[in-house]
């Protein structure tokens, strides 16, 4: 398994360590460094993008299902790229989505220390587009108890080494 844990803004410009089409195989594992999540960035986040009681106010959270503050789904989506940017999936050309499955088995929650591990899934060459393919990943963001807190399958646009630009 290839990892990268030199810190979350290691790695995002260093185009020596990003993998194109031809590097990928079907099974490569790859696992991200990791990131502390607390109650103050999860009622930011709701504050502006999901502002839902369970996700803004404790007190309110104990009376919802959740029993407690939970961070958006949304949230743990964004966090998990963040991850993934900063070398947890060393794509080259950077994380282009074309499409995908989401799920959130088990919130996050204050306190929790997310990482993600992902692994390739499916390699298409394109037959249309000869720059690039098409890559299915599935990522399993976790806290530090190892419980999954998001899956993500997604197809994501690779490029080809042979047709990238030099320069």
């Amino acid at each position: 398994m290839r990892e990268w844990t030199d810190g979350m803004d290691a790695g995002i410009h260093e185009a020596d360590r990003r993998l194109y089409l031809e590097d990928l195989r079907v099974g490569q594992r790859f696992a991200s460094s990791t990131l502390a999540v607390d109650a103050d960035q999860i009622v930011a986040f709701a504050t502006a993008f999901d502002p839902q009681p369970f996700h803004l106010d404790d007190a309110a959270a104990r009376e919802s299902l959740f029993g407690g503050l939970a961070a958006s789904g949304w949230h743990t989506a964004a966090l998990t790229m963040r991850l993934q940017l900063a070398g947890g999936l060393p794509i080259a050309g950077g994380i282009i989505g074309a499409g995908g499955e989401i799920a959130w088995p088990r919130p996050t929650r204050p306190g929790d220390i997310l990482r993600v591990e992902s692994e390739v899934l499916e390699i298409r060459p394109s037959r249309s587009r000869p720059d690039r393919g098409m890559v299915t990943v599935r990522s399993e963001t976790r806290n530090q108890r190892g419980e999954i807190v998001q899956v993500l399958t997604a197809k994501l646009v690779v490029p080809r080494r042979s047709t990238a630009k030099i320069g």
